[in-house]
């Protein structure tokens, strides 16, 4: 089966991905420590780029009044968006991987991996995204 896309030129490249958050900076801090890269800031804190290895483009937009999803609720003010981070590939680098995002702030949404079934544990940071640290073999 061939993939339709595959061969269809694309409209056009994504560039960012954006979350919303209160504080901006402290945000993009946050993720800089988990994925690494360089912290740029325009219009006096409201927007803040994280330029991550390989041209990955974090980007973090001020939004006082933001409401964070509830996890795992779908039906009331579900999760608009959430980020899949490599946490490694064994059981060992993830939960180091665990124990160091819980240090800078991360909250533990689903950290239950169904006895080794699921590759994956949820987080909150620190303006209530969700994101996922996942094992890749």
């Amino acid at each position: 089966m061939t993939d339709a896309y595959a061969t269809t030129d694309p409209v056009a490249r994504l560039r960012t991905v954006v979350l919303d958050c209160p504080d901006p900076r402290r945000l993009a801090e946050f993720y800089a420590q988990i994925i690494g890269g360089t912290i740029e800031e325009e219009d006096e804190g409201d927007w803040v780029d994280l330029l991550a290895e390989g041209r990955v483009r974090v980007s973090f937009q001020r939004a006082a009044d933001l409401r964070p999803p509830e996890w795992p609720r779908s039906d009331v003010n579900a999760q608009q968006i959430h980020l899949d981070l490599d946490g490694g590939s064994t059981d060992e680098e993830i939960d180091a991987a665990q124990e160091k995002v819980l240090a800078l702030g991360a909250r533990p949404l689903d950290l239950d991996d169904d006895g080794g079934k699921r590759d994956f544990r949820v987080y909150a940071d620190p303006a209530g995204h969700p994101f996922c640290l996942c094992k890749i073999p």
